[in-house]
């Protein structure tokens, strides 16, 4: 009896065994004994099942996508800058950076961002069709981040059309086209998230009134175009905020009406004239104005004015005395900023913004307080001493 029982169980057991092997191994088992099916019996081979049978559905979005990239991406170029770097050994060793630009006149001339090109002793473009060309510098403006390559004429392809960066709004949509991480002709989508952000840059110079954006900008991006919906560009992509060094959401562009105005320095002069007022101050509050008696509590004190300035030429008086209010030594006694052409100016970095916004040559009207009698000062603005 326990024989036929142990008799039976294995009989059980192989049972089970094999018909596992069978389930698991059914796939082969079907191939083997009935063969592999040929190719036009396949159900997604089949005319019903073919995406060219029925009509491709686009929505409005997309198509704006499709047509922008149409008309810009042959304008958009990676560029290689390579420079020449000592090593540990005293030894010359040339290192490349990447970033892009965009064609803007059909006589070759390329915008892109100064600290792609700043100090590179080669220039390599690629065009979106792969070809390699070498690229000069034609100028560049370090306090604007931008910067002028060129190229032969006969390499021109197409030109990107510039827009009015006046008229960019909050919520718009933006398109960025460029060469992130080498990988050339990439669009990315987003909105304007904001506008007039200003951005301090690792050389100390700020960059003022910049559009921000919530378009993948990615390292490889700098210098590329940003977009609006008719294929415009709108602005000059420069930077991102991140804290990984990758994408978070915040990007920044040069507006491109300061990108044309620099630009048509650059290839006209060689140079871009930058505006200059001339003096330092600080910002008044109402600590400082009770106790140095100032009538206002908002402006700024000129604390100093440079010799033979345009502040110094149009009679603006810095501080003639010194005084310890709370934990600082302030020069007081000068002349206070209250407005510039009527737009208030509360510190220093509304100053600087506001003249950026003009040109050498511009006359500004100043209204200040002297000795707590308000006036108004006429500035022509001239160009900063390099």
């Amino acid at each position: 009896m326990p024989g036929r029982l142990l008799k039976y169980f294995l009989i059980w057991f192989v049972l089970i065994f094999v018909l596992s092997l069978t389930v698991e191994n059914w796939t082969r088992i079907n191939l083997f004994i009935f063969g592999r099916p040929d190719p036009q019996d396949l159900a997604f081979n089949q005319p019903g099942n073919l995406s060219g049978n029925r009509p491709l559905v686009v929505s409005r979005d997309e198509q704006i996508n499709m047509d922008v990239f149409e008309k810009v991406h042959e304008a958009v170029v990676n560029i290689v800058a390579t420079t020449l770097t000592v090593n540990f050994w005293m030894q010359v060793i040339p290192q490349q950076g990447q970033g892009s630009g965009f064609i803007i006149d059909d006589r070759g001339f390329i915008l892109t961002n100064n600290h792609v090109v700043a100090d590179a002793q080669k220039i390599t473009v690629t065009f979106g069709n792969g070809k390699k060309v070498s690229a000069s510098l034609v100028g560049r403006d370090p306090s604007n981040d931008l910067a002028v390559i060129k190229v032969s004429k006969s390499k021109v392809e197409a030109v990107a059309p510039l827009g009015n960066s006046d008229e960019v709004r909050v919520g718009q949509k933006a398109i960025a086209i460029g060469n992130p991480f080498g990988l050339s002709q990439t669009l990315t989508t987003g909105t304007v998230s904001a506008l007039n952000r200003d951005l301090k840059e690792e050389s100390g110079a700020v960059l003022t009134g910049l559009i921000q954006t919530d378009a993948a900008i990615n390292p490889g991006n700098s210098g590329g175009p940003l977009l609006n919906s008719n294929g415009e560009v709108i602005g000059v992509n420069t930077a991102i905020f991140s804290l990984s060094g990758g994408y978070q959401g915040i990007g920044f562009a040069i507006p491109v009406n300061r990108a044309r105005e620099v630009a048509t320095q650059l290839i006209a002069n060689g140079r871009f004239a930058q505006p200059w007022l001339g003096i330092s101050g600080m910002a008044l509050n109402r600590e400082f104005a009770d106790v140095l008696q100032i009538s206002s509590d908002e402006g700024i004190l000129v604390v100093g004015v440079y010799p033979e300035s345009p502040a110094h030429n149009a009679g603006l008086r810095g501080g003639d005395r010194e005084m310890i209010v709370g934990n600082y030594r302030v020069p007081v006694g000068g002349d206070v900023v209250l407005s510039l052409n009527g737009k208030k100016m509360l510190d220093m970095d509304d100053l600087i913004r506001e003249v950026k916004r003009h040109q050498v040559g511009d006359a500004l009207n100043l209204e200040i307080l002297r000795k707590n009698r308000s006036a108004i000062v006429s500035v022509v603005l001239e160009e900063k001493p390099s």
